[in-house]
């Protein structure tokens, strides 16, 4: 892989976090910024061990007996430790990730430093699946560890929201080849392994083929085009690239590609309001060379699993909304030291102690507390397979983003110019959460739907 304007160095030469007297991880010295960010090494971090292979099915026609059942529930508790194991450890990146937020949202810099320290937590890797040695977390774990990285660093939760929606995948139809996805597993044991799905294309429309093609040869696949808007393009391990091949009949999927493939290169375009730590750059691909087996899901385009799309995108409605949240969350409690130490020169009070802002302050709470019962009550639904829930995942998006908009305008709102000032962060998270809009789908796509379902389900009642 090549970046545009970048230098050359290695994947070896990379940055890393050294630990601090505490033993808790601290950042280096800021390097000077480059033209382009550099990609930092990957040091060694726990992470779940190597795939193990699945436990062996129990005789056919064996009764379920009390022994049974007590060590499914013992299998279940030890399971589940893994994944607490890993939640303990969110407090401590989540405040490592807030000290250096502020520096790469100003600079533009890919936060390596907080991808290493949430992968040292064993967060990055969370939801690997049992079956492959890893913790196995839930979609409802998952809500839980963005909306608090959220409120660290909104970018950092991004970039590990994709990755965590692929292991998910993966651990759902086993998409990957198994060589592939055991060299996934190898490097996330040697340090952060991102991964991402590239879809968009600049001015690509969803009823338009897809602009990236993919020509077959004797060797596998040679992949052309461009891909906009992906999130952590410079830091991606692997990018899982849809295209659709050149053949008399066209069909479409997944093709997954080296992050320092021969032939690709990173152009970047990213500088936006919001989010602008997340290198969100656009990914350039020129004849680069794929083998054949890790083409995945080749299909006409009108054959595509409706019900795996729509499961794919109900992790990904609340695991965005979940990041949307944490930043509110960030910003309600910035306020309350605000009003707590804020003492105009007109009172003899802090503000917060006038109802008015007290008021204020209770309905931003309100706002979130709905918020966060709709993802959090929705995500277990989910996990449990129930179809409404499912389709209830776009309006709760919405929903949840919408709160968690309003909540922080109406922070800045009550705040004044200290608000809208560079030397606090609440700014920035104005601008974090009004990028995370990009992640929803079109407002009216969504409502919509909503209509459509609600005129079917009248219908039938």
């Amino acid at each position: 892989m090549t970046t545009i304007a970048a230098d050359d160095r290695s994947p070896n030469d990379r940055p890393r976090t050294e630990p601090s007297d505490s033993g808790h991880l601290a950042p280096t010295a800021p390097p000077a910024r480059p033209a382009a960010p550099a990609r930092p090494a990957r040091p060694a971090a726990p992470v779940p061990p190597a795939p193990a292979a699945p436990a062996a099915p129990a005789a056919s026609g064996a009764a379920a007996g009390p022994a049974t059942a007590t060590g499914a529930a013992a299998a279940t508790e030890s399971d589940r430790s893994a994944v607490e194991a890993a939640l303990a450890g969110l407090p401590r990146v989540v405040d490592l990730l807030a000290a250096r937020a502020e520096e790469h949202d100003r600079d533009a810099t890919f936060p390596y430093q907080g991808i290493e320290a949430v992968h040292e937590a064993g967060l990055l890797t969370l939801t690997v699946s049992q079956r492959y040695g890893g913790p196995g977390g839930t979609l409802a774990d998952t809500v839980r560890v963005l909306a608090q990285l959220g409120r660290g660093d909104a970018s950092v939760a991004v970039v590990t929201a994709f990755t965590l929606l692929q292991h998910a995948e993966q651990a759902r139809r086993a998409s990957w080849p198994a060589a592939g996805y055991r060299r996934l597993l190898s490097e996330s044991r040697r340090g952060p392994a991102l991964v991402n799905t590239l879809r968009a294309e600049p001015g690509g429309r969803p009823d338009e083929p897809l602009g990236t093609v993919a020509r077959r040869d004797d060797e596998g696949w040679l992949l052309t085009g461009r891909k906009t808007y992906c999130t952590g393009a410079e830091a991606l391990a692997w990018m899982a690239v849809t295209a659709r091949t050149d053949e008399p009949e066209p069909r479409v999927g997944t093709f997954l590609v080296r992050g320092e493939s021969e032939g690709l290169e990173i152009d970047p375009t990213w500088d936006q309001l919001g989010l602008r730590a997340s290198a969100s750059h656009d990914v350039v691909l020129d004849a680069v060379r794929v083998p054949l087996e890790l083409g995945l899901g080749l299909r006409t385009p009108d054959r595509e699993g409706a019900q795996e799309a729509e499961l794919a995108r109900a992790w990904h409605d609340l695991a965005l909304a979940a990041v949307a949240v944490g930043v509110a969350r960030a910003a309600e409690a910035w306020l309350v030291r605000f009003l707590n130490q804020r003492t105009p020169a007109n009172l003899t009070e802090p503000l917060g102690t006038l109802p008015r802002y007290r008021a204020a302050l209770g309905e931003i709470d309100a706002q979130l507390i709905g918020a966060e019962e709709l993802l959090h009550g929705l995500a277990p639904r989910v996990d449990r397979g129930e179809p409404d829930a499912v389709a209830r995942t776009g309006p709760a998006h919405l929903l949840a983003t919408r709160a968690a908009t309003a909540a922080v305008q109406q922070a800045v709102a009550l705040t004044g110019n200290p608000g809208l000032s560079r030397r606090h962060p609440l700014e920035r998270y104005l601008r974090d959460v009004l990028s995370s809009r990009v992640h929803l789908a079109p407002e009216e796509a969504v409502l919509d739907a909503a209509g459509l379902a609600a005129l079917a389900h009248g219908a039938r009642a």
